[in-house]
């Protein structure tokens, strides 16, 4: 059964291709032929109830004043820059601060290793970077990610770190392998000073056969416990692989809950030579990992208590109509993402949807964010105090009575103090999934409403997506952007 039509590519030539969104045998499949190389069908999301679920929270975004229109338009996903037809500004940048790497991961987005070359941009190119994209209207990004290759190969780190929050970002993480975090003992230290937030920590299991790095994880966590520096754990999920210790994994990040603040889950991206055997053996997509998820915390945390990215966007509605302010824009696509909270209490793990009726609760902020729109100070006042106070209903009697959910929210929007809900983040434990995408399942509806960013030397901010699969600018912004070897003459305009 047809579900809409869309976009995508075909995985050999990568001509941008019609295509069919269908749901067969209750799963959500992606269909388009391509005249040179046949037809293809890949696997989109294995459960086509949730499929729809997610499919409520839909919600396309204005996308950004500052967009760039391109010379010659050859469309999407070949515009990128941002153009003018992507519906989403920039939650969260990356910059490729290198691509050097002391690892060699087969299933790498980058690839750093086998480039061949090195590319690593000067603290003034990404300085730069940093300036283009605080330069985005109508809100600039408010997080940057420093990744690669990997990020701790460089000595200046601390310096660019430095000059990120010096420019105006709130929150500046690194993506790591943390072998060097773990290696050297000061490192931790250093970045702290530096103003780091956070570090995504590549963190594949729980024992040895699924992560050979796992005593090496264990000693960053630690450094970076001394140092009070939070840590999400980034696992690549695979299938066959690691699949069966997701809950684990969820498991030892509650046990850790003074120091990691969430648990990050990517789903294999086959951006490399891959064969239909291996894509049918190891896809994984979100759906298959939240059931699994279920099962191997014995319900504890269910696949229902997780929602999709653009479900908190009433949210964002309401504090830009009480305050009067743009504010950013969670409006990536409803199947590119899922997360949801658990408290780590004395009576265990407490996913958030024991203490909220979350559906209720979003409908209770609509409502107050419509009353707020229709204007006057004193109005104003008086429907946030009473939609406030029907807040109340939404939450469950039966919740942990240790979490203060009603005083939070009240002291969020009626007095606009946030130390609240950064202490309501501090004590949460994070779980979310991202599945990026690859040449087999690609959905141009998905590129142009992403919202997690690549800047790069020349001036371009670029979709996740479309910067490691599709036409993969990744490979032509590193090799434009080489180092030069000794050997290898310096070219002249």
């Amino acid at each position: 059964m047809l579900i809409r039509k869309t976009k995508s590519i075909c995985p050999i030539c990568k001509v941008v291709l019609d295509a069919d969104l269908i749901n067969e045998d209750d799963a959500i499949w992606i269909r388009r032929v391509c005249p040179e190389h046949g037809p293809f069908r890949s696997l989109y999301w294995s459960d086509a109830i949730m499929f729809n679920r997610f499919d409520i929270y839909n919600t396309v975004g204005q996308g950004i004043s500052s967009s760039k229109t391109p010379e010659e338009r050859r469309g999407c996903p070949y515009d990128c820059g941002l153009c003018d037809q992507h519906r989403s500004g920039t939650l969260l940048a990356n910059v490729d601060v290198t691509n050097r790497c002391n690892l060699n991961c087969d299933f790498c987005f980058a690839n750093a290793r086998a480039c061949g070359f090195i590319y690593e941009p000067t603290f003034q190119q990404i300085e730069e970077m940093f300036i283009n994209l605080r330069a985005q209207k109508p809100v600039p990004p408010p997080a940057i990610q420093l990744s690669g290759g990997e990020p701790t190969m460089r000595e200046d780190l601390p310096e660019i770190i430095k000059r990120a929050k010096e420019l105006g970002f709130n929150q500046v993480q690194i993506a790591t392998n943390g072998i060097k975090l773990a290696q050297d003992e000061t490192l931790a230290q250093k970045l702290k000073y530096a103003g780091v937030s956070t570090i995504y920590l590549h963190f594949d299991g729980v024992t040895k056969e699924t992560n050979p790095l796992l005593e090496v994880s264990k000693r960053a966590i630690e450094n970076c416990r001394k140092e009070k520096i939070g840590i999400v754990l980034v696992p690549t999920i695979i299938r066959g692989k690691n699949h069966h210790e997701a809950g684990a994994i969820i498991s030892f990040a509650a046990d850790n809950i003074d120091v990691i603040r969430g648990v990050n889950f990517q789903p294999v991206a086959f951006t490399g030579a891959a064969s239909n055997d291996d894509i049918l053996k190891e896809r994984i997509t979100i759906p298959d990992l939240l059931k699994g998820i279920e099962e191997q915390t014995e319900g504890i945390l269910k696949a229902k208590d997780f929602y999709p990215i653009p479900c908190v966007e009433p949210i964002i509605d309401l504090v830009k109509s009480y305050t009067g302010r743009q504010q950013i824009q969670f409006t990536a696509h409803p199947h590119c993402g899922a997360a949801t909270y658990l408290f780590v209490t004395d009576h265990g793990m407490v996913p958030v949807n024991r203490m909220i009726d979350v559906e209720p609760f979003f409908k209770s902020v609509e409502t107050i964010a419509a009353g707020l729109k229709k204007g006057g100070t004193i109005s104003k006042y008086r429907t946030l105090l009473e939609g406030v106070n029907s807040l109340r209903h939404t939450l469950k009697k039966d919740g942990d009575e240790t979490i203060d959910f009603y005083g939070l929210i009240a002291n969020a929007l009626i007095h606009q103090n946030f130390d609240a809900l950064r202490e309501f983040h501090w004590n949460a434990l994070f779980v979310g999934t991202m599945h990026f995408m690859d040449n087999y399942n690609y959905d141009i509806d998905r590129v142009n409403r992403c919202c997690i960013h690549y800047a790069t030397p020349d001036g371009r901010i670029i979709p996740f997506c479309s910067y490691n699969s599709g036409p993969v600018w990744r490979e032509e912004v590193w090799r434009k952007y080489a180092l030069k070897t000794d050997d290898e003459p310096e070219s002249h305009p």
